[in-house]
């Protein structure tokens, strides 16, 4: 696999990861503190969509000093790539909120 495939991969798999992981200890914790695990899954994987965005790409400023230096310099394609991956880890944590929310029985909170 290319090197931009292998990374757009990975960042789609670690931000699912983070967001359905996350849903899951969280609702164990629930549990254990005599709360609805459902309810408190389903909060946890619309909360942490962002965080787990984040933290797939390298943090919250890198990829946006990327593209501002390269699409200002003239030097689209790393942009270009780094809104690809900030895409990809997007879409992996979506897919994983709505999973959490399958697995839940479908409910919207």
């Amino acid at each position: 696999m290319s090197t931009f495939l292998t990374k757009a991969t990975i960042d789609f798999f670690v931000a699912f990861g983070i967001v359905v992981g996350g849903a899951l200890i969280g609702g164990i914790g629930a549990v254990m503190a005599f709360q609805p695990p459902t309810q408190s899954m389903l909060e946890i994987a619309g909360r942490i969509k962002i965080w787990a965005l984040a933290a797939a790409v390298g943090g919250t400023i890198d990829p946006m000093r990327v593209i501002e230096s390269n699409f200002f310099d003239g030097n689209i394609s790393p942009a270009i790539k780094q809104i690809a991956y900030l895409m990809f880890a997007f879409l992996g944590a979506h897919i994983g909120a709505e999973i959490v929310r399958w697995m839940c029985g479908g409910g919207r909170g």
